[in-house]
């Protein structure tokens, strides 16, 4: 309380009412896998654009290769914000050189592509000892020999020119700590490398050299179960020590995430698991998993484990390599991921990711029918089928869970009340140590019934009223005096979600006119 000591006029603020719940989002994807190059340590992309140039192009075409085929996937059916967790194998490393002997360039990521990184310095376009040029290129497909200097004029003219894949320029790069260009700072914005000084009490800016390659990345090892399960990583970066959690362990330090997907999860025995446990663990993000390639015996998909924190995904698609003239057959789940995240930005999560027509894709691992899907939908396998005859395209079209629970047997039932549950928690932490009287319960029963409220505006519960689609009670008749006496505060919540349409019947007659219809 104030303290009023000397006479005057006091004005003051106080909160009265309901606090407002702001609804989190349930949109955004964190995907962990196997990428021609880039960080592992966790990164958000808004567009394939961005993933491409930060981590390059599919990979060699082999089992367990499909992290970016997914993230392309993802984009193309409306996705926008996608966390990224690039895994690489034990035994992986970084390539590097020293400009000079003060400015260390490194590959952003582990991996022999770093290799195909060259760096060339010369002078900059501003007079002054400290200030360099600074030209950085890669090549996909490995180093060219002979190198025809692609910053020379008439270079593109010569028989032996090859195009780099990718090219960064930074012009007038500062050695000086407070120059608005310090070489850094400005290299930070690189999607191919980062720098670091040496010697930071003493930096000094390099001196022209010609295109060197950076040195000694490696792959390492294929990655393992224990790679994607993912670890702390403590590493120096000119002078600081920097600490970040790689793989589905980074992953799950996101709040953000919603949705998770794993696109190489059969080439890894054991990845499936991960990912649905961080699902169950964390209960705010749901996984999207898919049938194994070549499954063409439907009797044979079976849906374990059963959860109802994620959906199972069949058949697989094939898709148009971004730059090769050939089809790539890929899971479907970034595909499905995508949908999901439109529809819940369109319409909501309440709307089953389902109906939706799978863009990117250009054809079926198999044919899929009305009699394969009257097996697969009550196990709970969503179908992709071919409505192309009809002029409707490669749809999605199932919105089941992987659930034995008859309750949970919908996505958008389930992502609904990750939804909720995920808002009320973040929306209601202002409630902890506030003295537990009728005034707060007041105050969290009127702050959880006005989102709730909007929620059912937005179509998401059943009803006519608010009255009929939930319910919020927190008061004596939900605590005992032994909850009070030891600081619990007990609200009950009950809402009536909306299930999807999934079987429409329309039961036609004949009938005279103006006979009774039938009752």
């Amino acid at each position: 309380m104030a303290e009023y000591l000397s006479p005057g006029v006091y004005i003051e603020e106080i909160e009265v009412g309901p606090k407002p719940i702001e609804g989190v989002s349930t949109s955004n994807l964190g995907m962990a896998g196997m990428s021609e190059r880039g960080p592992e340590e966790v990164r958000l992309v808004g567009s394939w654009l961005e993933f491409r140039r930060l981590y390059g192009d599919p990979v060699a075409a082999e089992r367990g290769r499909y992290f970016a085929h997914a993230v392309r996937g993802f984009f193309d059916n409306g996705g926008r914000r996608l966390f990224v967790a690039r895994v690489s194998g034990t035994g992986a490393g970084r390539a590097f050189r020293v400009l000079g002997n003060s400015l260390r360039i490194r590959a952003l990521g582990p991996g022999v592509s770093g290799n195909h990184i060259l760096v060339k310095v010369s002078e900059a376009s501003l007079a002054g000892d400290d200030r360099f040029k600074l030209h950085v290129i890669y090549f996909r497909e490995g180093v060219p020999d002979p190198l025809v200097d692609p910053t020379l004029p008439g270079a593109q003219a010569q028989d032996d020119y090859v195009e780099p894949t990718q090219v960064e320029v930074y012009d007038n790069l500062s050695s000086n700590a407070v120059a608005p260009t310090e070489a850094v700072r400005t290299l930070a914005g690189s999607s191919l490398i980062e720098a670091f000084w040496e010697d930071p009490d003493a930096p000094a800016a390099p001196g022209p050299a010609d295109f060197e390659a950076l040195e000694d990345g490696a792959d390492g090892v294929p990655p393992t179960l224990q790679n994607f399960q993912g670890r702390e990583v403590t590493e120096q970066r000119g002078g600081e020590t920097v600490t970040y959690e790689t793989g589905l362990l980074g992953l799950e330090g996101v709040d953000e995430v919603s949705l998770l997907a794993a696109p190489d999860e059969h080439a890894v025995p054991g990845l499936r698991s991960e990912v649905i446990g961080q699902c169950q663990r964390l209960r705010d993000r749901f996984a999207l998993l898919s049938v194994e390639s070549g499954q063409r015996n439907v009797q044979g998909i079976v849906v374990d484990p059963p959860t109802d924190f994620a959906a199972l995904y069949w058949p697989w698609v094939f898709v148009q390599h971004p730059s090769q003239n050939r089809r790539v057959l890929v899971p479907p789940v970034g595909h499905a991921a995508g949908i999901a995240a439109r529809l819940d930005v369109e319409r909501g999560v309440h709307k089953a990711p389902a109906n939706a027509v799978v863009r990117g894709a250009v054809e079926l691992e198999f044919p899929v029918s009305r009699t394969h899907q009257d097996i697969l939908n009550p196990r709970g396998v969503n179908v992709i089928r071919d409505f192309r005859p009809d002029g409707r395209g490669l749809r999605l079209w199932g919105a089941r869970t992987m659930s034995a629970d008859p309750s949970w047997k919908y996505i958008n039932v389930r992502r609904l009340f990750l939804f909720l549950e995920e808002s009320i928690d973040e929306g209601t932490q202002w409630v902890v140590f506030e003295p537990n009287s009728e005034a707060l319960w007041d105050r969290v029963r009127r702050s959880i019934e006005g989102f709730l409220t909007t929620v059912w505006r937005n179509g998401a519960l059943m009803g006519t009223s608010p009255e009929q689609a939930f319910y919020v009670k927190c008061d004596r008749s939900t605590m005992t005096e032994d909850d009070i006496q030891n600081g619990r505060l007990v609200c009950y919540i009950g809402v009536a979600p909306v299930k999807p349409a999934e079987f429409v019947i329309f039961r036609i007659h004949q009938w005279t006119f103006g006979a009774e219809m039938a009752a």
